[in-house]
């Protein structure tokens, strides 16, 4: 054997002594010390000049921190001031009544909940009445007012009526629904003695108050008053020093600031901590002044020396601080000053954390690029692995290709989209081919072929068109893509041999057809693509693959035109195998076609349920299908049943009805009875008498044929005396003159020879009815094996088989109960059940219609388990199965041909199932389900006769089926 030398891998070659490093350190390495080199300028650079710029800084800081404190004091005092200019011009400051002032509620409300400062908003007027409207938002407010639970607005009021004054409290909701009114006599409030109201009379201009006690709430506070523009009324905005303390708190913009509101006397009158500064004593107040804030930096703010812009820089407990004291001109003509201090390491901790950021940002810098760097030299070493990894999947025949994220270079780029769409082009042929072998329904095939295709070659659309002989056209079928230039039907020319398909190119585009044909080389229809014109697709290897997949689809196309060919030639034949049944019999005629109409009706109503006990039920297609000739097929035993028991309309038929020999019979006693008449004159009898003896005889013939003839019909029941007078009656004699072994089948001679060897001498007397021996049809050795014990019991039967074959009796016939059928008629007729399932089991049935012989045999099963053929419990019936029974004895007991019965009406018909759900021979809740459903209105709207359709009263039919 030749031995091949080892091959130098890319690995083992040396450069200088060293062996080579991958392309993913190297760029790394480069990165790095470039990084190195401008990380430590930037910086050295950069600390200098945070340094220079941290001193400059803080002073502006201070000044742009109070122009923002002013600014949003403004914003946050201005809408009281707006609110009580419009105040003074409302029409309330001029209403005379209480109903004209609280017509005026709305804009009240309106400005409190815009404003939520306002404690209150009030109007005094110049008599001395007075109306208030305040927001019960706090737990402390309502509990004193005692609000109902839903009030949001408290209106207090002061009227003079009567030369009393009258005060009112009301209650609002958020909507203005006044929910109570109480009267307060001890509310006896005079606006006109409030400093307020006193000061707001002299001047035109807004008057801000001293902070004092509140007449209602006990609450301290300040007011903004104005005297209206009719000069005698005065309007009125209170706000709480807590509220005012806790927004100056809100104005602060750095940590550990300070603000403060002093009054001219130098007393603080607004501090975040108001306890600090307030003394109260009953209804009156004081403050205390700023030196009482002593290690807050306001206390030494007053002392310390300002600059020409009034900046102060001081020291508190060795901290560096910033102190501004300007005038508080937020509210109009107010005499306070605003305070504010400022710790210097407040103002520049922004500052310092830029520069300690920027160094953090340089530093993380330089590792980004460090890592940039590594990440750059990586990526394209694991770029390249990638593509390396993904052609040693595809030489392992692994084409499930994952996309890959390629660096931005053009070569690495287009390596890896030639790479990726070669695995996804073998992978989407594998796709295509697993779908052309998997797929049953042409249709999604095609369409599933032509998605996967297209994605695969990258063409625009793709279509199949299908041959239609008769028009001799190409019409659409599937397609997928842009395929609005491709029309739904043309006519096609197939080419001259020796020719290529067409091929046409429109502008930057071309289309190619490709014709199917099958393996015969019958012509099925076209492969129409379009695409690009392009490198891709212009060589012939694109064309080539295009063809081959035509081929496939052609062998595909063909191949299940001929499965659905044979499941319609299945099918035909199964129709014509129930319709040659109901053509056998003129009684039974449609039986086989209406009971699968119905259960399939059934079968689809309980599918279509999403909720109640049949919620989950379910079939698929196959199933669904299985189901279907399972249906058509549940008589086809009856092909082998008899036609004289199938068709037996009387009791006494056999081929024909042996009534007429019987008939023939009471004639030849009737002739008798004439020639015993005239025998007895010849004797010299008495002719009145012998007349009368002879009227007497015919007579009781007439009665005795008559009641025969009837006892032939077959009924619901015969009483016990019907039969004993029946014996009777066939126990007359008559005497038979020919010999009755002549003229005979070989089987029925042969019976007549066993039943009796030696044949009576002529004339012989037979009884007028006879159960003779010859009657008796033995089984033989064709005894059918339905018994449990049989062991040549090969499907499980559990019937009772009869001791003969056939009884052929008069009297046996005659004395029938109920019916027409004897024991072995009626075995006869029930193993149409076992021949079917014998039959269907002795078919080839694939694996999806496996179930066909149980669905077509198991519908005279019971739910007692004592139906037939199988005696199957309950456990042991699948719905459909149930479903089956139900439809078969809803046909058969509306049916109007048989011979036996007369044709029962919908609600007996109905009624009849509804005692045999008592009876558990069918499934009571399907039955249930079946009635409130009406499917047998739809049933009998289709194939019964007017005259049986009446009304149905289900719930009282529903009452039977489920009575105890």
């Amino acid at each position: 054997m030749k031995l091949t030398p080892p091959t130098t891998s890319a690995t083992d070659k040396r450069w200088f002594g060293f062996a080579p490093i991958g392309i993913g350190p190297a760029v790394a390495v480069t990165i790095l010390l470039c990084m190195l080199v401008l990380a430590t300028s930037l910086l050295i650079s950069g600390w200098i000049g945070a340094r220079d710029a941290l001193l400059h800084v803080a002073a502006q800081n201070a000044r742009s921190v109070s122009r923002l404190v002013t600014e949003k004091a403004g914003r946050l005092l201005d809408p009281a001031s707006a609110a009580i200019r419009q105040l003074a011009q409302d029409p309330i400051t001029n209403a005379t009544s209480i109903e004209s002032r609280l017509g005026r509620l709305n804009g009240l409300s309106e400005e409190l909940v815009a404003n939520g400062l306002l404690a209150s908003i009030y109007v005094g007027y110049a008599n001395g009445d007075f109306i208030l409207v305040r927001p019960l938002d706090q737990p402390a407010i309502r509990k004193r007012f005692q609000a109902p639970p839903r009030a949001t607005f408290l209106v207090q009021s002061v009227t003079s009526q009567g030369g009393r004054r009258l005060g009112e409290h009301r209650f609002y909701t958020a909507g203005l629904e006044l929910l109570a009114r109480r009267d307060v006599p001890e509310y006896q409030f005079d606006p006109r003695s409030r400093p307020w109201f006193q000061d707001a009379s002299k001047t035109n201009s807004t008057v801000l108050s001293r902070p004092y006690v509140f007449f209602s709430t006990q609450q301290v506070g300040i007011t903004l008053s104005k005297l209206a523009a009719d000069g005698h009324t005065v309007v009125g905005l209170d706000m709480l020093l807590d509220d005012l303390a806790t927004t100056l708190g809100e104005l602060r913009f750095v940590p550990n600031m300070e603000l403060a509101l002093i009054d001219p006397d130098g007393k603080v009158v607004a501090y975040p901590d108001l306890a600090r500064i307030l003394r109260r004593e009953g209804e009156s107040v004081s403050f205390q002044p700023v030196g009482a804030l002593a290690g807050t930096g306001l206390a030494e703010l007053m002392q310390a020396d300002r600059d020409a812009n009034g900046l102060a820089t001081y020291l508190v407990k060795g901290e560096r601080w910033l102190g501004l004291v300007e005038p508080f001109l937020v509210i109009p003509e107010s005499t306070l000053r605003l305070m504010i201090a400022i710790p210097e390491s407040a103002l520049l901790s922004e500052l310092q954390a830029r520069r300690d950021r920027l160094m953090l940002v340089v530093t993380g810098l330089v590792g980004v690029l460090l890592l940039l760097g590594s990440w750059a030299g990586i990526a394209l070493g694991r770029s390249l692995n990638g593509l390396t990894e993904t052609a040693r999947r595809i030489s392992r025949f692994d084409f499930k290709t994952e996309s890959a994220t390629a660096l931005p270079l053009r070569e690495v780029q287009v390596l890896t989209e030639a790479v990726g769409q070669l695995g996804s082009t073998i992978e989407a042929f594998l796709d295509i081919t697993g779908i052309l072998a998997t797929e049953p329904k042409v249709d999604t095939m095609l369409e599933r072929v032509l998605t996967r295709f297209v994605e695969a070659t990258r063409c625009e659309a793709a279509a199949v068109y299908r041959w239609q002989k008769d028009s001799r056209q190409m019409e659409r079928g599937a397609a997928h893509g842009q395929t609005d230039q491709l029309p739904e039907r043309f006519s096609y020319v197939s080419p001259v041999a020796g020719q290529t398909e067409a091929s046409a190119r429109t502008g930057s585009r071309r289309q190619a057809e490709f014709e199917l044909r099958s393996r015969d080389g019958q012509l099925k229809g076209l492969l129409v693509l379009t695409h690009a014109d392009d490198e891709a697709h212009a060589g012939p290897a694109f064309e080539s693959f295009a063809r081959r997949l035509s081929g496939m689809l052609a062998i595909s196309i063909e191949t299940r035109q001929l499965i659905i060919s044979q499941k319609e030639l299945l099918g035909a034949m199964i129709r014509l195998m129930a319709d040659a049944i109901d053509a056998k019999s003129p009684y039974t005629g449609g039986h086989c076609e209406r009971v699968p109409q119905l259960a399939n009706m059934l079968v689809e109503r309980l599918q279509a349920e999403t909720e109640g006990p049949y919620a989950d039920f379910c079939m698929s297609e196959d199933e669904r299908y299985e189901f279907h000739l399972g249906a058509w097929l549940h008589d086809c035993g009856k092909v082998t049943s008899p036609e004289h028991i199938v068709d037996k309309a009387t009791k006494l038929e056999l081929i024909y009805n042996r009534i007429h020999e019987i008939r023939m019979r009471f004639e030849v006693l009737w002739r008798d009875a004439e020639i015993a008449h005239w025998q007895r004159l010849v004797a010299g009898e008495d002719a009145g008498a012998s007349q009368a003896r002879l009227d007497e005889r015919l007579q009781r013939l007439q009665a005795d044929f008559a009641f025969v003839a009837d006892c032939n019909i077959g009924g619901e029941w015969m009483a016990d005396a019907a039969v004993e007078r029946l014996r009777a009656i066939g126990a007359q004699t008559w005497l038979r003159h020919f010999d009755n072994r002549i003229g005979l089948s070989r089987e029925e001679a042969v019976r007549i020879q066993l039943a009796e060897p030696v044949s009576p001498t002529l004339p012989a007397q037979e009884t007028l009815l006879a159960d003779r021996p010859e009657h008796l049809v033995e089984w033989g050795d064709k005894r059918p094996p339905v018994g449990k014990d049989d062991p040549a019991n090969r499907y499980g039967f559990d019937m009772v088989l009869p001791a003969q074959k056939q009884n052929m009796g008069e009297l046996y016939n005659l004395s029938i109960r109920r019916g027409t059928l004897t024991a072995e008629d009626r075995f006869r007729i029930n193993d149409h059940i076992v021949q079917t399932y014998i039959m269907l089991k002795g078919l080839p049935w694939p694996d999806d219609l496996a179930r066909v012989p149980e669905i077509a045999a198991t519908h005279h099963e019971r739910m007692d388990g004592k139906g037939y053929p199988r005696r199957l419990p309950a456990e042991r019936l699948s719905l459909i199965d149930r479903a089956m029974a139900v439809a078969d004895i809803f046909e058969a007991l509306t049916a109007a041909d048989r011979p036996y019965k007369p044709a029962k009406t919908l609600s007996e018909s109905l009624q009849i199932m509804a005692r045999m759900c008592r009876e558990q021979h069918i499934d009571c809740e399907l039955f249930r389900y079946f009635l409130h459903s009406r499917l047998w209105q739809v049933f009998a709207d289709q194939y019964m006769q007017p005259n049986q359709i009446d009304e149905v009263d289900v719930p009282a039919i529903e009452q039977i089926a489920t009575a105890g």
